[in-house]
């Protein structure tokens, strides 16, 4: 594609639309942009020539309609009032009189929002396969349900780092390291792709949910670029079709109108050619000064664009420069798209929650539990439990009989139904007495417990505690309530605001949480679970030395309290809709224990670094998570990548090679030494050997899963990125690649003593 400045160029030398609708179609108008399509898909024509050649039958008017929603600002927020978010596509830039589709938005990234579709384990769930190739899987199955429902482009590939697990969303991406933030979004990406647009987000900084409206981050250039954006550049750099910028402030400037971002980063230094696109309803602050920026679409509705633009140009403040600039993107990105996709047959409606896709549902699920702890009791591990031996089981806890996919904001899924634990549990073991004591009482628990062959103990938090953050006060204060479209003499505006005053709640969750709420969710306000659940644990703990603790959260919790007293603990996450079948199945050794850490679990709090969830600034340097306690010295809980397998692996022989581009080819036998098959994680950490400076802290470079049968060996071979290595130099704002000497580590996780180690020389 040219650059952006050569591609407005162009158009504005050539076109010269009237500023007039034409009435009516002429004959065959709504083919023009599927003709376009086949153009560039015989080879005629490139998308960006098919591109300007539509851009040239628009008129002015129908240029400014593809720079954001279709739908009335008060009206789309009255609809959503009444049937909930997302529940059919959001619909930007569409043309009837030529055929243009527009951007048919639907969001993510736990399945499809739209209709009542497939709910998989959250993103971090699914960090916690550390498995691309089913990731890959879920995006074809997400794909399918989008394009299945009228969508053509999904917002759910969520890549944003959480440097602190107290991040409210924190659910809806995978991990703490950017090597696993980027080989996740570009597999989710992929798998989305052959069908649909995916658009990544948000363009950056973006981790802190209650003060995202308020917040600017500030943050050096070498820390930006070598931490909070390598995942970003990844899945950019795999062909992602759009770019959602952040609500958020990054170093004074808001990222939807943020130049740097936008045009700086984005487009200039890595080549993007996608569309860009707004967050929801504040997603800019001015216009005018977001086109010029480099953002491309407002969303969802008409809005700010719509109320402003043409007005900014007819006083300067924007120009049609700019304005053909942004329409050629998002023409040429639907194009390049509809070349590839619009010969094949959208997938059938019933595809969606169809058999196959709640099936890879439970996969991910039991592929995504890690197990923690699990100790010797009465000769053996607790875990698995033997079905056969087990008469009565107690579930205790009330999160144990609640459908809890996760948070109740922008991502959430409506599938037509979930498994719970007690639910799957009983499924699995018909021919078992499961008593559920659901209440905080740890007397009543003991009663229960203590009678038992077995005691699962479900806590953790729900969307209340968690999520996707908006106040009552929304879309009332000053700040942003000035961003919206006048009221008066609206009639949605008007129905609107008598629903709300009334105290007026969509009948389901899934529409409180964009208008209406009351506070759900929001950044954690503890790290620990409730004192209430720590007392039941250790009280049925006490009674049943055969209890298994099962954790329902999207991040690191802090159980010092109680950690040490439990045989058996395992993170569950928010687990989609066929969780509770997956526990199950883990539970009794049906699926192999095979999830792993995607972030590291402290010790204590103060080993995090500073979070303020009502800060106004807040700056970010390099060091968070993992990497942090090791620079510290200080000894995790359960470090990255960890998790137990119900078999055992040894990891031996590693060699290494270097290339010229930007890799690292890293081998290691992995031989299951245990009595039955499992699945390895192989993790690759490298660091200077001289350990005179940062780069002697271990980074993560590259990793790959391997199934094995028992007594199995196999040679993994996995290829390491360097670029976690290399530097950023703030000066000449190019990358110092790594010289001399470095340690490479094949890994069961980080710090582990029986890694498989090599030395090599980079350079």
């Amino acid at each position: 594609m040219p650059s952006s400045d050569s591609a407005a160029g162009e158009a504005v030398a050539v076109v010269e639309a009237d500023d007039t609708e034409t009435d009516g179609a002429v004959e065959g108008a709504h083919s023009k942009a599927f003709a376009a399509a086949a153009d560039i898909r015989q080879g005629v024509v490139s998308a960006e020539e098919a591109a300007l050649r539509l851009l040239q039958e628009l008129t002015r008017d129908e240029r400014l309609r593809l720079l954001d929603g279709d739908e009335d600002f008060w009206t789309g927020l009255r609809d959503m009032l009444a049937s909930g978010y997302n529940r059919t596509p959001y619909v930007h830039g569409a043309i009837d009189r030529l055929g243009i589709p527009g951007l048919r938005f639907s969001d993510g990234p736990r399945g499809v929002v739209m209709g009542s579709s497939t709910a998989f384990p959250v993103s971090m769930a699914r960090g916690a396969t550390w498995d691309t190739e089913l990731e890959e899987r879920v995006g074809d199955a997400i794909g399918k349900e989008v394009r299945a429902q009228g969508g053509n482009f999904f917002g759910g590939v969520c890549v944003n780092l959480p440097r602190h697990p107290a991040w409210g969303r924190a659910q809806e991406t995978y991990g703490e390291d950017p090597v696993l933030l980027g080989a996740l979004g570009v597999a989710l990406t992929r798998g989305v792709q052959r069908h649909v647009m995916a658009c990544v987000k948000h363009f950056a900084l973006n981790s802190m949910e209650n003060a995202r409206f308020t917040v600017d981050v500030r943050i050096d250039e070498a820390t930006l670029h070598e931490v909070y954006l390598p995942h970003f550049r990844a899945v950019v750099e795999a062909g992602v079709a759009g770019v959602m910028s952040a609500y958020n402030s990054v170093n004074g400037e808001w990222a939807g109108q943020n130049r740097a971002l936008l045009t700086g980063i984005l487009r200039d230094e890595w080549g993007f050619e996608g569309v860009t696109v707004s967050d929801f309803f504040y997603g800019l602050r001015d216009a005018a000064a977001s086109l010029s920026a480099g953002l491309d679409v407002e969303e969802p509705f008409a809005q700010q664009r719509a109320q402003h633009l043409p007005a900014d140009l007819a006083s300067g403040r924007a120009c049609w420069e700019h304005v053909d600039r942004a329409a050629l993107r998002i023409l040429t990105t639907q194009l390049r798209f509809a070349a590839r996709h619009d010969t094949l047959p959208a997938p059938d409606p019933s595809v969606v929650a169809c058999a196959e896709h709640r099936e890879l549902a439970r996969t991910v699920a039991a592929r995504s539990i890690v197990v923690l702890r699990n100790e010797t009791v009465e000769v053996r591990p607790l875990l698995p439990l033997d079905a056969t031996r087990l008469r009565r089981l107690a579930v205790i806890g009330h999160l144990a009989d609640l459908p809890n996919t996760g948070e109740h904001g922008s991502s959430d899924v409506r599938p037509p139904e979930v498994v719970t634990v007690l639910a799957g549990l009983r499924a699995a073991l018909p021919g078992v007495q499961v008593v559920h004591e659901p209440g905080d009482d740890p007397q009543a628990a003991v009663r229960v417990a203590a009678g038992a062959d077995a005691a699962i103990v479900i806590a953790g938090y729900t969307a209340a505690d968690e999520g996707e953050y908006i106040s009552g006060d929304m879309f009332s204060r000053p700040e942003l309530a000035r961003l919206s479209p006048p009221s008066e003499g609206s009639q949605a505006a008007a129905e609107l605001a008598s629903v709300l005053a009334g105290g007026g709640r969509p009948a389901e969750p899934a529409g409180a949480n964009l208008v209406g709420s009351t506070g759900m969710g929001g950044d954690r306000e503890r790290l620990t679970l409730r004192p209430e659940e720590e007392n039941l644990i250790l009280a049925v703990t006490r009674a049943n030395p055969r209890t298994v603790v099962g954790i329902v959260a999207a991040g690191a919790v802090l159980m010092e309290r109680w950690r040490h007293s439990v045989p058996a603990i395992a993170m569950l996450w928010y687990a989609g809709m066929e969780g509770g079948h997956a526990f199950a199945d883990v539970l009794l050794g049906r699926h192999d224990a095979t999830g792993r850490l995607p972030f590291s679990v402290p010790t204590d709090e103060a080993h995090l670094p500073d979070f303020d969830r009502d800060a106004t600034v807040a700056h970010y340097d390099r060091w968070h998570g993992q990497r942090l306690l090791d620079r510290r010295g200080l000894e995790p809980a359960f470090p990255l990548g960890f998790g137990l397998s119900y078999t055992t692996f040894d990891l031996t022989d590693a060699a290494a090679e270097a290339s010229e581009d930007d890799v690292l080819t890293v081998s290691v036998l992995v031989t299951n030494t245990g009595a039955r098959p499992g699945s390895q994680v192989v993790q690759i950490y490298g660091a200077r050997e001289d350990g005179t400076n940062d780069d002697a802290v271990p980074a993560l470079l590259g990793f790959t899963r391997l199934d094995l049968d028992a007594g199995e060996t196999q040679r993994a071979c996995v290829t390491a990125s360097l670029r976690p290595l290399s530097r950023r130099d703030p000066a000449t704002h190019t990358w110092i690649a790594p010289t001399g000497a470095y340690r490479i580590e094949a890994a069961a996780h980080y710090g582990d003593p029986h890694a498989a180690c090599v030395r090599v020389r980079l350079g």
